[in-house]
């Protein structure tokens, strides 16, 4: 098969580039693999972060066509016109945000192949008006959907009527490396990061926005247990706003020593070093869909407490990978506490081993390719 995946990947960073980019070497074992992306993708002003772009190379055995500004039509239609002369047999479309609706739906229109959506987000996090009718737009384009998570499905049936949609688990994130050193914690990690080897850390990781509820997380370590433990929460991942507002509170609660900030994108080459470094993942998020921290986690068998919101619970079964707790400071220090205190450490990494072989890019590959094989039968048919 001829597959174009079109969505961000090198020179764009951040989890939807790794996303596709870690799609695509998958598919590309068996099959041409050419990823559309951009030449813009948010201008200037609409991007909160400092950089769009990585230093990193690209993937191996993939081509990436940087073809799409997402706000110039005549390269959507030129993108689009680029698929349908290339001969592909399947148009794959990772799809988060509205913003992008018009242009991803003017290019599946223009290409004129089966096109599979994978809906990472249909609603956003964030809402905004005209969100609903740039997704109806391009969900109307597009000829069947995989979605991440039960959630997700939910909302994309306001969106969809009468085409095929399946659900498929966000994949592990496999490519960041091993741990510096033997695990559970590695020291190498400890030290790469210059933390003290004598210290109980805990991880906040990915980009900080509000409905991921770090705010959450900084009341729930000014409980008096993680106080008294010395147990310390590292945060790394760059702000999109808020970052005033939590040095304010950070003060407020008097744990400044208690937490340490690296306000920056953190590079795939040190990912490795703060989930190797840390007893437990936390998300603390107010709402949520799914996370690509969560297969980082797995990559890395870190335990994990997360809030009962959206898709997160659906990776995290209590009491085996981590605990589901209630989206409250007081909810997330118990939990915490109840990992550090009452958990058997070493038996629920076991678990996390034999939980993550349900998350293997293979399932992904397979249920793309068995939708594909639906769509165009039925395509063919009529």
């Amino acid at each position: 098969m001829k597959i174009a995946l079109l969505g961000p990947a090198n020179p764009y960073r951040g989890g939807l580039a790794a996303f596709n980019e870690r799609l695509a070497v998958e598919l590309a074992k068996e099959h041409a693999v050419t990823i559309f992306t951009f030449t813009l993708q948010y201008p200037d002003f609409l991007f909160p972060g400092k950089s769009q772009f990585t230093d990193a190379p690209p993937p191996p055995d993939v081509r990436i066509e940087r073809t799409l500004s997402s706000i110039n039509p005549v390269s959507w239609v030129r993108t689009g016109r680029a698929i349908k002369r290339g001969g592909f047999d399947l148009l794959l479309i990772g799809y988060w945000l509205p913003f992008m609706g018009p242009a991803f739906g003017t290019v599946a229109r223009v290409a004129g192949v089966p096109t599979i959506a994978v809906v990472h987000n249909i609603i956003p996090h964030e809402r905004r008006v005209g969100d609903r009718q740039l997704s109806r737009y391009f969900a109307a384009s597009c000829a069947a959907f995989i979605s991440l998570t039960d959630s997700v499905h939910d909302d994309l049936r306001a969106f969809v009527e009468n085409k095929p949609s399946i659900i498929s688990p966000h994949p592990i994130y496999d490519h960041f490396g091993t741990c510096p050193g033997p695990a559970p914690i590695a020291i190498g990690a400890q030290k790469n990061l210059g933390l003290s080897a004598n210290t109980e850390y805990i991880l906040f990781f990915g980009l900080v926005r509000e409905y991921k509820g770090l705010d959450l997380l900084l009341h729930a370590m000014a409980d008096e247990r993680l106080k008294k433990r010395g147990t310390k929460l590292l945060v790394a991942g760059e702000f999109y706003g808020g970052r005033a507002e939590t040095d304010a509170l950070i003060e407020e609660l008097g744990i400044g020593d208690q937490i340490l900030l690296y306000d920056r994108f953190i590079p795939d080459d040190r990912v490795k070093d703060f989930f190797c470094a840390a007893e437990l993942l936390v998300q603390p998020y107010r709402r949520a869909t799914q996370s690509g921290v969560t297969p980082v986690a797995y990559h890395f068998e870190l335990p994990m407490v997360v809030t009962n919101v959206g898709g997160l619970p659906a990776m995290c079964p209590d009491g085996v990978v981590g605990y589901v707790v209630e989206p409250t400071p007081a909810a997330i220090a118990d939990g915490i506490v109840k990992y550090l205190t009452e958990t058997d450490r070493a038996a629920m990494r076991e678990n996390i081993k034999t939980e993550k072989l349900k998350y293997e890019w293979a399932g992904m590959v397979e249920n793309v390719l068995g939708l594909w094989s639906k769509v165009s039968k039925s395509q063919t048919k009529d």
